[in-house]
Protein backbone atom coordinates (compact mmCIF):
# COMPACT_ATOMS: atom_id res chain seq x y z
CA UNK A 1 0.00 0.00 0.00
CA UNK A 2 1.50 3.29 -1.07
CA UNK A 3 1.05 6.84 0.18
CA UNK A 4 -1.21 7.76 -2.75
CA UNK A 5 -3.72 5.05 -1.84
CA UNK A 6 -3.72 6.16 1.82
CA UNK A 7 -4.26 9.76 0.71
CA UNK A 8 -7.18 8.75 -1.54
CA UNK A 9 -8.76 6.72 1.27
CA UNK A 10 -8.33 9.70 3.60
CA UNK A 11 -9.96 12.21 1.24
CA UNK A 12 -12.73 9.81 0.31
CA UNK A 13 -13.57 8.80 3.88
CA UNK A 14 -13.41 12.26 5.43
CA UNK A 15 -14.97 14.44 2.76
CA UNK A 16 -16.50 12.65 -0.24
CA UNK A 17 -18.08 9.64 1.49
CA UNK A 18 -18.51 11.16 4.94
CA UNK A 19 -20.65 8.77 6.96
CA UNK A 20 -22.89 11.45 8.41
CA UNK A 21 -23.12 13.94 5.56
CA UNK A 22 -23.05 11.66 2.50
CA UNK A 23 -24.06 8.20 3.66
CA UNK A 24 -26.43 9.41 6.43
CA UNK A 25 -25.17 6.87 8.96
CA UNK A 26 -24.63 7.70 12.62
CA UNK A 27 -27.33 10.37 12.73
CA UNK A 28 -28.50 9.56 16.30
CA UNK A 29 -25.28 10.62 18.07
CA UNK A 30 -24.76 13.35 15.47
CA UNK A 31 -28.00 15.06 16.52
CA UNK A 32 -27.96 14.02 20.17
CA UNK A 33 -24.44 14.86 21.30
CA UNK A 34 -23.82 17.94 19.16
CA UNK A 35 -25.10 20.66 21.50
CA UNK A 36 -21.64 21.45 22.89
CA UNK A 37 -18.26 21.20 21.21
CA UNK A 38 -16.65 19.43 24.19
CA UNK A 39 -19.14 16.56 24.23
CA UNK A 40 -19.06 16.32 20.43
CA UNK A 41 -15.28 16.07 20.49
CA UNK A 42 -15.40 13.46 23.26
CA UNK A 43 -17.89 11.39 21.26
CA UNK A 44 -15.72 11.79 18.16
CA UNK A 45 -12.60 10.53 19.93
CA UNK A 46 -14.54 7.55 21.30
CA UNK A 47 -15.86 6.76 17.80
CA UNK A 48 -12.33 7.06 16.33
CA UNK A 49 -11.05 4.53 18.85
CA UNK A 50 -13.96 2.12 18.35
CA UNK A 51 -13.99 2.39 14.53
CA UNK A 52 -10.23 1.86 14.23
CA UNK A 53 -10.20 -1.20 16.47
CA UNK A 54 -13.46 -2.53 15.03
CA UNK A 55 -12.10 -2.24 11.47
CA UNK A 56 -8.97 -4.18 12.39
CA UNK A 57 -10.72 -6.82 14.48
CA UNK A 58 -13.63 -7.46 12.13
CA UNK A 59 -11.29 -7.75 9.15
CA UNK A 60 -9.30 -10.44 10.95
CA UNK A 61 -12.40 -12.26 12.22
CA UNK A 62 -14.12 -12.21 8.84
CA UNK A 63 -11.14 -13.25 6.72
CA UNK A 64 -9.41 -15.66 9.07
CA UNK A 65 -12.24 -17.15 11.12
CA UNK A 66 -15.61 -16.85 9.40
CA UNK A 67 -14.26 -17.43 5.88
CA UNK A 68 -12.14 -20.42 6.89
CA UNK A 69 -15.06 -22.02 8.70
CA UNK A 70 -17.33 -21.20 5.75
CA UNK A 71 -19.79 -19.29 7.96
CA UNK A 72 -19.48 -15.83 6.41
CA UNK A 73 -23.23 -15.34 6.77
CA UNK A 74 -22.72 -14.78 10.52
CA UNK A 75 -20.71 -11.61 9.92
CA UNK A 76 -23.43 -9.27 11.26
CA UNK A 77 -23.63 -11.06 14.59
CA UNK A 78 -19.85 -11.30 14.89
CA UNK A 79 -19.34 -7.64 13.99
CA UNK A 80 -21.95 -6.45 16.50
CA UNK A 81 -20.41 -8.55 19.29
CA UNK A 82 -16.96 -7.14 18.52
CA UNK A 83 -18.25 -3.55 18.44
CA UNK A 84 -20.18 -4.05 21.70
CA UNK A 85 -17.05 -5.37 23.42
CA UNK A 86 -14.99 -2.41 22.23
CA UNK A 87 -17.64 0.06 23.39
CA UNK A 88 -17.62 -1.57 26.83
CA UNK A 89 -13.85 -1.01 27.00
CA UNK A 90 -14.28 2.66 26.03
CA UNK A 91 -17.08 3.09 28.55
CA UNK A 92 -15.04 1.60 31.41
CA UNK A 93 -12.02 3.71 30.46
CA UNK A 94 -14.01 6.97 30.32
CA UNK A 95 -15.81 6.21 33.58
CA UNK A 96 -12.46 5.88 35.35
CA UNK A 97 -10.40 8.53 33.55
CA UNK A 98 -12.91 11.30 32.71
CA UNK A 99 -16.15 11.04 34.74
CA UNK A 100 -17.44 14.44 33.58
CA UNK A 101 -17.21 13.45 29.90
CA UNK A 102 -18.74 10.09 30.77
CA UNK A 103 -21.71 11.88 32.36
CA UNK A 104 -21.98 14.38 29.49
CA UNK A 105 -22.13 11.63 26.86
CA UNK A 106 -24.77 9.82 28.91
CA UNK A 107 -26.83 7.30 26.97
CA UNK A 108 -25.07 8.12 23.69
CA UNK A 109 -21.88 6.35 24.73
CA UNK A 110 -23.43 2.87 24.89
CA UNK A 111 -25.32 3.75 21.70
CA UNK A 112 -22.01 3.59 19.82
CA UNK A 113 -22.69 -0.15 19.90
CA UNK A 114 -25.69 0.35 17.65
CA UNK A 115 -24.18 3.28 15.73
CA UNK A 116 -24.72 2.23 12.15
CA UNK A 117 -21.62 4.18 11.07
CA UNK A 118 -19.38 1.82 13.06
CA UNK A 119 -21.09 -1.26 11.67
CA UNK A 120 -21.21 0.37 8.24
CA UNK A 121 -17.46 0.87 8.01
CA UNK A 122 -16.88 -2.78 8.96
CA UNK A 123 -19.31 -3.99 6.29
CA UNK A 124 -17.79 -1.64 3.67
CA UNK A 125 -14.33 -2.98 4.52
CA UNK A 126 -15.66 -6.52 4.07
CA UNK A 127 -17.40 -5.71 0.78
CA UNK A 128 -14.47 -3.86 -0.82
CA UNK A 129 -12.24 -6.54 -2.36
CA UNK A 130 -9.35 -4.14 -2.95
CA UNK A 131 -9.04 -3.41 0.78
CA UNK A 132 -6.39 -5.37 2.57
CA UNK A 133 -5.89 -5.19 6.31
CA UNK A 134 -4.00 -1.88 6.28
CA UNK A 135 -6.49 -0.22 3.92
CA UNK A 136 -9.40 -1.42 6.06
CA UNK A 137 -7.85 0.04 9.20
CA UNK A 138 -7.09 3.35 7.48
CA UNK A 139 -10.63 3.46 6.11
CA UNK A 140 -11.97 2.95 9.64
CA UNK A 141 -9.74 5.64 11.12
CA UNK A 142 -10.47 8.23 8.44
CA UNK A 143 -14.20 7.48 8.40
CA UNK A 144 -14.21 8.15 12.15
CA UNK A 145 -12.22 11.35 11.63
CA UNK A 146 -14.87 12.40 9.10
CA UNK A 147 -17.59 11.61 11.64
CA UNK A 148 -15.73 13.66 14.25
CA UNK A 149 -15.25 16.56 11.84
CA UNK A 150 -18.96 16.62 10.99
CA UNK A 151 -20.16 16.40 14.61
CA UNK A 152 -17.70 19.04 15.89
CA UNK A 153 -18.55 21.47 13.07
CA UNK A 154 -22.24 20.91 13.72
CA UNK A 155 -21.77 21.47 17.46
CA UNK A 156 -19.95 24.74 16.79
CA UNK A 157 -22.74 25.93 14.52
CA UNK A 158 -25.40 24.90 17.07
CA UNK A 159 -23.60 26.82 19.84
CA UNK A 160 -23.60 29.95 17.69
CA UNK A 161 -27.23 29.48 16.67
CA UNK A 162 -28.34 29.43 20.32
CA UNK A 163 -27.00 32.98 20.78
CA UNK A 164 -29.01 34.35 17.85
CA UNK A 165 -32.60 35.45 17.53
CA UNK A 166 -34.56 32.70 15.84
CA UNK A 167 -38.24 32.51 15.10
CA UNK A 168 -40.02 30.55 17.85
CA UNK A 169 -41.21 27.86 15.43
CA UNK A 170 -37.63 27.06 14.44
CA UNK A 171 -36.12 26.87 17.94
CA UNK A 172 -34.46 23.61 18.92
CA UNK A 173 -34.69 20.62 16.66
CA UNK A 174 -36.12 22.28 13.51
CA UNK A 175 -33.20 24.68 13.12
CA UNK A 176 -30.78 21.83 13.88
CA UNK A 177 -32.25 19.76 11.03
CA UNK A 178 -32.12 22.72 8.63
CA UNK A 179 -28.49 23.31 9.60
CA UNK A 180 -27.63 19.62 9.13
CA UNK A 181 -29.24 19.69 5.70
CA UNK A 182 -27.21 22.73 4.66
CA UNK A 183 -24.03 21.08 5.95
CA UNK A 184 -24.87 17.97 3.94
CA UNK A 185 -25.22 20.07 0.79
CA UNK A 186 -21.84 21.64 1.52
CA UNK A 187 -20.21 18.21 1.85
CA UNK A 188 -21.89 17.17 -1.40
CA UNK A 189 -19.71 19.77 -3.09
CA UNK A 190 -16.68 17.53 -2.49
CA UNK A 191 -18.25 14.77 -4.59
CA UNK A 192 -19.00 16.88 -7.65
CA UNK A 193 -16.84 16.05 -10.65
CA UNK A 194 -15.85 18.94 -12.84
CA UNK A 195 -15.90 18.37 -16.61
CA UNK A 196 -12.46 18.28 -18.15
Amino acid sequence: MDVTQVFLIMLSSIFVNNFVMSRFLGICPFLGVSKKIETALGMGVAVIFVMALASATTYIVYNYVLSLLNIEFLYNIAFILIIASLVQLVEMFLKKSNPSLYQALGVYLPLITTNCAVLGVCVINKDTPSFGFIAAVFNGIFAAVGFTLAIVLFAGIRERIERNNILPHFLGFPIALITAGLMSIAFLGFAVQLPL
